[in-house]
């Protein structure tokens, strides 16, 4: 792509999102930056999360890791329909009763000070692994792409992406990033649509030819049996459950935006109206995955493979936008990264700093000009963290949606444990205990997994999360108050 037009694009996507910035900035106040008044309209935000809940990772991952893994995250996306019927109807009532801003207050309300910290601190230390690993991918993305070919160093790509951010979500956080990520969410919806149209145009399919394309495949297997598999389909619905309830109905990024909605009645439309919109993204990610295969196949492009597995898979579909779906495709492209990236990282970089300030600075209880200076802090100390581990992961290797779930599975596990203890469960508990609890269930989750595959060949995969979780509700059962 010409080096001019590619700075234009990028320079009048974020005047865009400027614009939108210097919209919603104004009438802010002390705790804009943390709930956006909540005055968002349900609809908007659950379009708009849309954004947050794919990112660069499901736009190339998803689709490329059909190859390995067939349609079989489809398994997935199933059980994510049940989590959000648990955080529409459940969670998300508790969170208005109890207005919260940060939700692990949640912890603090039920059990104590220890607890709510270390639910907090589980989430901050997640969050900034989860999000640092998906700017990673969107910073290779954009480096293999266009940046590498004008010897834009990597660390420069990574510093002006975290600037660009700042930017525009410095003055009122959540509240623009409500609209901000409609916009992005719409740009990331119809670069998938423009790649399922150009590979119908090159194959000169009719709409009836590409769905049967895509049906006939031999990737196009949606569900496995195998109870050995990491895929199995118990294993992915009960994950897909868990998973859902644990990195959105517990996640700070991802709820903070539905609690900017004035009231829980269109909070729970919104969560409805989101897993709705984002199950008919994900679809459309798995259908293009296929079709990527077949439009692979048609055009004899090579693929490397280790043992019959296709390794890179997630350079997959940058190569063909950028070397086989001509100028429009790839402008479309660079788009879609671009907007997944600011959509996912802002809200993650928004709720980091909002964790840390309510969870640990006690923003709440301090003057108007130090909130200010508190939150910028943070906000500085969140990007140099965010830099950092991908700094750290530059050279990783693989599809990443698979190491995003898999460390998921053990760091959100024992918040999962938790709430689910503190929901289902009138126990109270010996509070000095509580980080040990939750440190040693993933460790012994790591541990019975490594075990299990070694003696019996039974991969836990994302199940993991389960027994996690399980783990942490056995450890607070053991270390509960004898008088209740």
């Amino acid at each position: 792509m010409n080096p001019l037009l590619l700075f234009l694009v990028i320079a009048v996507y974020f005047l865009m999102l400027m614009l939108i910035s210097n919209l919603t900035s104004r009438r802010t106040g002390d705790t804009t930056y943390f709930d956006g008044n909540r005055q968002s309209p349900w609809f908007l935000v659950a379009f708009g999360m849309i954004g947050s809940g794919i990112s660069a990772v499901s736009l190339v991952s998803i689709p490329g890791n059909v190859g390995n893994n067939h349609l079989y995250y489809f398994q997935f996306i199933l059980g994510t329909i049940v989590g959000y019927l648990f955080i529409a109807f459940v969670l998300t009532p508790i969170y208005y009763k109890l207005k919260l801003v940060s939700i692990y207050t949640y912890l603090k309300i039920r059990f104590g000070t220890v607890t709510y910290k270390t639910g907090s601190l589980f989430f901050l230390v997640s969050q900034s692994f989860g999000a640092a690993l998906r700017l990673l991918l969107s910073i290779k993305i954009l480096q293999y792409a266009f940046f590498d070919a004008l010897h834009i160093p990597y660390f420069i790509t990574i510093i002006v992406v975290l600037v660009l951010i700042w930017l525009y979500t410095n003055k009122s956080g959540v509240k623009t990033i409500v609209w901000t990520d409609a916009l992005q969410s719409f740009f990331l919806i119809s670069v998938i649509v423009i790649s399922i149209l150009t590979i119908k145009q090159s194959l000169h399919y009719s709409f009836r030819e590409l769905i049967s394309a895509i049906a006939s495949h031999p990737y196009s297997k949606l569900f496995d049996w195998n109870i050995q598999s990491g895929s199995n389909f118990y294993k992915q619905f009960i994950s897909g459950i868990l998973i859902t309830v644990a990195l959105v109905g517990l996640d700070q990024s991802m709820m903070q935006k539905t609690l900017t909605i004035n009231n829980a009645s269109n909070a729970k439309k919104n969560v409805l109206a989101f897993s709705f919109f984002i199950a008919i993204a994900q679809t459309m990610f798995l259908g293009l995955g296929v079709l990527m295969y077949v439009f692979i196949e048609h055009n004899g492009i090579p693929l490397v493979q280790s043992n019959g597995v296709i390794q890179n898979t997630d350079d997959l579909y940058p190569l063909l936008t950028l070397h086989y779906f001509g100028e429009i495709g790839a402008i479309a492209f660079l788009i879609g990264v671009v907007a997944s990236t600011f959509a996912s990282i802002d809200a993650c970089i928004t709720a980091l700093t909002t964790a840390f300030c309510y969870d640990f600075m006690d923003i709440e209880k301090r003057e108007h000009a130090d909130k200010k200076k508190i939150k910028n802090w943070v906000l500085l100390g969140v990007n140099v963290v965010m830099f950092a581990i991908v700094m750290v992961f530059w050279n990783s290797k693989g599809a990443i949606i698979n190491t995003i779930f898999k460390m998921a599975g053990y760091t959100y596990g024992p918040i999962l444990g938790l709430y689910l203890t503190g929901l289902f469960s009138p126990i109270s508990i010996k509070e000095k205990w509580v980080p040990i609890a939750c440190i040693s269930a993933p460790m012994l989750t790591y541990v019975l997994n490594e075990w299990s595959v070694r003696q019996f060949h039974f991969d836990l995969g994302f199940l993991n999360i389960f027994v996690n979780a399980l783990l942490t509700i056995l450890f607070l059962l053991f270390i509960k108050r004898k008088k209740q």
